[in-house]
């Protein structure tokens, strides 16, 4: 049975969320709803650095721990007003739009969606009222309100900045004198520490849940640009997003975001975004009402067993690189296609999400020092990070075949050269010279490495294709069945190797 992704968001929406896959080294400034364009000061957050005691035997009741953080936990309750859209009616049910019209005109029926409302739970941390929350407990919402543990509430709270990229927000009551947590540095949790989930699950009211860090570093596959969660097997439901999960020593280790779970309730599969990212997207929210991250300028993809042999790498840890774009601080830098980024200023890079988090967490016009190992060798460069802009990638499918291989290897691909209308078709940027695939046989070694029409091949085992032509010529020398090839796909570049050795199941 297939396992859904669950966002523990409002009481009026359990939404499923959808895995997504991005492979970029840009990393990208995020738009923010309500930003002010004027800076202001650093929420001064409290900080204890010290790490938790895990020689202590376990305590017998958590009470003291539970009622010195309760009253920094919020409830968070939001409502959407009532809307009126036009009804689209275009292809409705595969009945054509103009059989409507000789009903309606173009005067299309109007719908009015009836106001809806939301439950979340927040996190105060500061005295003068600034409260950390999810994105989606917010998202879309005309009026916040926010509930304190003493009953005060606050029926209007002011959203600060959003940063849908990681499913954090920050909102602002007007108050003084507020309980605000003390964070702690979630790089040194541990797996294995015990830890408390308190927040506002299915409205019932604030609850209090245990459990340990079961895993750190987890990119669970929400459509988030930056995963980097703790997982937990604390309780958390829907509503609890928002929420804080503390150590023993009641200091905030992260924002509890999403459950994994078949039935959408608690099965033991919690996640919370780090205290670490937290912090660093709270303040450039508070100071600038956006997140603008570090840009080196990569293409970066995992490392799978297939590349680690064609590349000759003895391990897989780092991060591929499968492209440098042009005037980049990592062109400028000297990285090239195929080095793969193992440390960033003397901190090893376990994978590409290890890498984007990194690079997502430092601000432009940083010094980084990156060691990459280039044929076999280890190498060291220099950059200073830039901002880059939004990238967007989509592609469309093309039925086109102009040139079939079934000789040597790539069997079963067809391509064509590349032109005005095919560029316009895939959205290939002018730079990119290659053979566009316009067809791939469904049972091919080609179709099983995961080629699809519309990708452009841009090497052929390290050589260059600019045409058609090439890209089959290349392909015919059948000696070697492991084909690594360069692809321009879904709007970035990456490796990968066709095996024509396997075959395919009877």
């Amino acid at each position: 049975m297939n396992t859904n992704f669950i966002k523990p968001s409002s009481l009026r929406r359990i939404a499923l969320v959808l895995s997504g896959i991005i492979l970029v080294g840009a990393l990208v400034a995020a738009d923010s709803s309500h930003a002010s364009s004027s800076d202001k000061a650093p929420v001064a957050v409290k900080l204890d650095s010290k790490p938790v005691n895990r020689g202590a035997l376990a305590p017998a009741s958590y009470s003291v721990v539970a009622k010195r953080i309760a009253p920094s936990v919020v409830t968070i309750t939001t409502v959407t007003k009532a809307r009126v859209s036009n009804l689209n009616l275009r292809n409705f049910q595969g009945i054509p739009d103009p059989f409507f019209r000789q009903f309606f005109g173009n005067q299309f029926p109007q719908v009015r969606e009836q106001p809806q409302s939301g439950l979340g739970s927040g996190v105060i941390i500061s005295p003068d009222g600034y409260i950390v929350t999810n994105n989606h407990v917010i998202d879309g919402a005309d009026v916040v309100s926010v509930s304190l543990a003493d009953n005060r509430e606050f029926k209007k709270a002011h959203i600060v900045g959003r940063d849908p990229k990681t499913d954090i927000a920050v909102i602002k009551v007007d108050a003084k004198d507020l309980p605000a947590i003390v964070f702690t540095e979630s790089s040194r949790v541990e797996v294995g520490d015990c830890v408390l989930a308190i927040g506002n699950p299915f409205g019932i009211g604030e609850t209090v849940t245990t459990g340990i860090v079961s895993a750190k570093g987890r990119r669970a596959g929400l459509g988030l640009e930056y995963e980097d969660f703790i997982q937990t097997d604390a309780a958390i439901n829907p509503g609890n997003s928002g929420g804080a999960l503390v150590d023993i020593d009641g200091r905030l280790i992260g924002i509890n975001t999403a459950i994994l779970s078949r039935s959408g309730g608690f099965q033991g599969v919690g996640l919370a975004v780090p205290s670490d990212l937290v912090r660093n997207v709270v303040d450039q929210l508070v100071q600038h009402g956006k997140v603008v991250r570090g840009f080196i300028g990569v293409n970066i993809q995992n490392i799978s067993p297939a590349l680690a042999e064609t590349f000759g790498l003895k391990e897989r840890t780092g991060a591929l690189v499968s492209d440098v774009t042009p005037n980049s601080p990592a062109a400028k830098a000297g990285l090239q296609s195929g080095d793969v980024i193992i440390e960033v200023d003397g901190k090893s890079v376990a994978d590409t999400n290890e890498l984007r988090t990194v690079v997502s967490q430092t601000a432009p016009g940083t010094k980084l020092t990156l060691r990459v190992q280039r044929d076999g060798k280890s190498e060291t460069f220099n950059l200073v990070t830039g901002t880059a802009p939004n990238q967007s990638r989509n592609r469309r499918n093309n039925d086109e075949a102009v040139q079939q291989d079934d000789t040597g290897v790539l069997n079963g691909v067809a391509v064509a050269d590349l032109d005005a209308n095919s560029r316009r078709e895939f959205n290939v940027p002018a730079r990119i010279r290659g053979a566009l695939i316009t067809e791939v046989a469904a049972d091919s070694s080609a179709a099983r490495a995961g080629l699809q029409p519309g990708d452009v091949i841009l090497e052929i085992n390290h050589q260059p294709v600019v045409s058609a032509d090439e890209a089959v010529k290349l392909s015919e020398d059948g000696s070697n069945k492991k084909t690594l090839l360069k692809l321009w796909s879904r709007g970035g570049t990456i490796y990968v190797v066709v095996d024509e050795t396997e075959t395919s199941a009877p």
